[in-house]
């Protein structure tokens, strides 16, 4: 069972992805995406979404944090944020299939995944655990 975040936490975790935000590379579709994944031991690693003019090479924020938090040797974490603006007609903007996997690899199934919406200076936050998000994980070759 993952350990619930503290309020503070939360908020630390939610203000990080907010500020990887604003260093988003999104010349094409202009949609800002920040993230940031809390490790087992504290530590914080952001990551913001990157287009490019091919854009299969685009990588999602979500992956960018999770990768820079795996390159600096963690593997576990606790809890992932993200953070977007507000679309017409949705109340939040969910994680595409590819980051879903890729947090099921290092997130548990029952940590919080929070998401963010930005509605001008509002920020409102929906809270999932990962299980939501992806149910079935391709983890056939997984250690956990």
């Amino acid at each position: 069972m993952n350990t619930p975040l503290t309020k503070e936490e939360q908020e630390k975790l939610l203000d990080a992805a907010q500020q990887a935000r604003e260093n988003s590379y999104s010349p094409y579709s202009k949609f800002k995406v920040g993230a940031a994944v809390l490790t087992e031991d504290g530590s914080i690693f952001t990551g913001t979404n990157i287009e490019n003019a091919s854009y299969g090479l685009t990588v999602c924020a979500e992956r960018n944090a999770i990768f820079a938090a795996v390159g600096a040797g963690k593997r576990k974490f606790r809890a992932l944020a993200l953070i977007t603006q507000k679309l017409p007609g949705l109340d939040f903007n969910s994680p595409c299939g590819a980051c879903r996997q890729v947090m099921s690899e290092f997130i548990a199934p029952d940590a919080p995944v929070y998401i963010a919406v930005l509605d001008g200076p509002k920020r409102t936050v929906y809270t999932k655990q990962l299980q939501e998000l992806m149910p079935f994980p391709f983890d056939k070759f997984s250690e956990k």
